[in-house]
């Protein structure tokens, strides 16, 4: 694959974050695919007419983003698949400033799995609806053990909201829904504490059994406002 006009000459004092940017750039663009080679150390120095020793430390950071892998005696590569680690920095730059992004986070997890939840009731099949119905039950349970169960009553929530997001059949949400989770996991977690510490276990518990209905009877009704009693059912008609 020939680079001649790929790559720009950088004039800027942050070399390594530009290599980085114009990498990535090239990658979003199609110029560089999945599994492609890109090139070699020396000629990307020449191509964007920095040191090697900059080029170098931009594809460190690269590989550790996910981004880029090195294969020993073969080169360096762009990655096939999707990496966890690429939103790290992301989600925990959300997490530093959650308290002051509070109601637009609450709003992406609303968005995000009442999408999720349209996308369940369109595809599921019946061992799957099978399968949900075994993860409510699982939640019931360890709501029905008392308010210090938190801990586990907040894995199994999140168990029943998995199955949900795998039940729409689109890797992609699957993995964006994902992210929204964990941005949100602070506050989600303090919802199902408050919920259980007074004495609303089973208030918390219909509020799932609610969505677990909505698929089964493929109702597509006011879905915002069902995820929304998910974690804050006093809010849901608000």
């Amino acid at each position: 694959m020939s680079n001649d006009g790929m790559f720009k000459k950088i004039k800027n004092k942050s070399v390594v974050q530009t290599v980085v940017d114009s990498i990535t750039k090239v990658i979003i663009s199609g110029d560089l695919k999945p599994g492609d080679k890109i090139p070699t150390e020396m000629e990307l120095a020449e191509s964007f007419g920095v040191g090697r020793n900059s080029i170098r430390e931009a594809i460190k950071i690269l590989v550790y983003y996910g981004i880029l892998e090195i294969r020993r005696a073969e080169g360096t590569f762009v990655c096939n698949g999707f990496n966890k680690i690429m939103i790290d920095p992301m989600v925990y730059g959300v997490i530093l400033h959650q308290s002051e992004d509070y109601v637009n986070l609450m709003e992406l997890r609303e968005m995000m799995e009442a999408g999720v939840l349209r996308l369940a009731i369109a595809k599921y099949d019946e061992a799957e609806l099978e399968k949900l119905r075994e993860k409510l039950d699982i939640l019931r349970k360890e709501i029905e053990k008392g308010p210090d169960n938190i801990e586990n009553v907040f894995i199994a929530d999140n168990v029943f909201h998995d199955t949900v997001s795998e039940m729409g059949h689109n890797p992609i949400v699957d993995r964006i829904n994902n992210v929204v989770r964990e941005m949100t996991h602070k506050m989600r977690y303090s919802s199902v504490k408050n919920m259980l510490v007074s004495g609303r276990g089973q208030e918390l518990y219909e509020a799932h059994e609610k969505i677990y209905e909505k698929i089964r009877d493929r109702d597509l009704s006011n879905l915002n406002e069902d995820i929304r009693r998910t974690y804050f059912p006093e809010e849901a008609d608000m």
